[in-house]
């Protein structure tokens, strides 16, 4: 089968389209005939090795697992012995190992049945960056209506989801991102936009029950003066600072302060599961959400739709094709 590999950390030069064996499911794995992918930063990181902490999960001098990808929607081609919610033919969405493959593993818990009406480039656009926007925002769904949230980066893949849950969960929503963007994520609910580069958002007096930070270049300290007394902040990933830890050392920190305010501070590290993407998959098919689709790519220049995730020109998802 034809995959997106890569045998070294690098650049997206390191990566180029071959021919590998199509990977056996295990008993509890599903083989995904792969239909749509869509990348994220994530995928970036593992395909720089940067920042280098993350090289202790994924291998010091090379990376284990040389296909790249995450986000998938597919076919269910074949099932492992201990699988019992999919068979052969179901239409999935979820996680899985090398998704920018023509087949792909995932475990059995990693996925769902792909929403009615939903195309597969829009399912394969959901799962990491959808998740990690309804896990930040946990604390909002059953707080009722008028809280107010803060998403910082909101023009982004995680940020886009988030100004759509919180609108759909009748929150007020401000969201950060550029001037050129401001329209965009006005379309997706926000009620007040804030181009950053008028306005530190941070000085601006205003106080939020919950901010998602998606921008990592603003300290833990700064983004308190943001925060109602009993406010939350979400860090979301480790975006910026340097080649050890990046923008890790933001969450640590938020981690170690936590306890000592009265605030709740925390990064999130999202895990994608079953039910998270059945409360997607249910509020896509109800429209309060819908999957945002930049560009869609061909897996032949897959290397580009990842290059561009860190050039700041995305608008919602980047999504590949076989």
């Amino acid at each position: 089968m034809r995959a997106l590999v890569q045998d070294r950390y690098g650049s997206s030069d390191v990566l180029r389209l071959d021919r590998i064996d199509r990977p056996t499911p295990g008993d509890d794995d599903v083989l995904i005939e792969v239909r749509a992918a869509s990348v994220n930063i994530g995928d970036w990181h593992l395909m720089t090795g940067l920042p280098e902490m993350v090289r202790l999960a994924t291998g010091f001098r090379r990376p284990r697992r040389r296909v790249r990808g995450t986000d998938v929607a597919g076919t269910v081609a074949a099932v492992g012995v201990n699988v019992t919610r999919f068979q052969p033919g179901d239409e999935v969405f979820g996680v899985c190992d090398g998704s920018l493959a023509e087949y792909a593993v995932a475990r059995e818990g990693t996925l769902a049945h792909r929403p009615a009406g939903v195309t597969v480039e829009q399912a394969a656009a959901v799962p990491v960056s959808a998740v990690t926007a309804l896990q930040g925002l946990a604390s909002v769904r059953d707080a009722g209506p008028g809280v107010r949230v803060l998403v910082i980066g909101a023009s982004g893949a995680v940020g886009g989801y988030a100004v759509q849950l919180a609108h759909a969960w009748s929150a007020q929503v401000t969201g950060v991102c550029s001037a050129a963007k401001a329209d965009f994520v006005r379309s997706l609910g926000a009620d007040v936009v804030v181009d950053y580069a008028r306005m530190d958002i941070t000085r601006s007096g205003e106080r939020y029950d919950l901010v998602l930070d998606t921008g990592g270049n603003r300290s833990v300290i700064a983004l308190r003066r943001l925060l109602a007394p009993s406010g939350t902040l979400v860090i979301v990933g480790g975006e910026g600072g340097g080649r050890l830890t990046g923008g890790f050392e933001r969450s640590l920190r938020a981690l170690l302060l936590s306890p000592f305010v009265s605030q709740k501070l925390t990064g999130l590290a999202a895990t994608v599961r079953h039910r998270d993407l059945h409360t997607l998959a249910g509020l896509i098919e109800s429209r309060a959400v819908t999957p945002v689709i930049d560009t869609v790519y061909p897996l032949a220049d897959a290397a580009t739709a990842l290059a561009r995730l860190t050039d700041g020109s995305v608008r919602g998802k980047l999504v590949v094709t076989p």
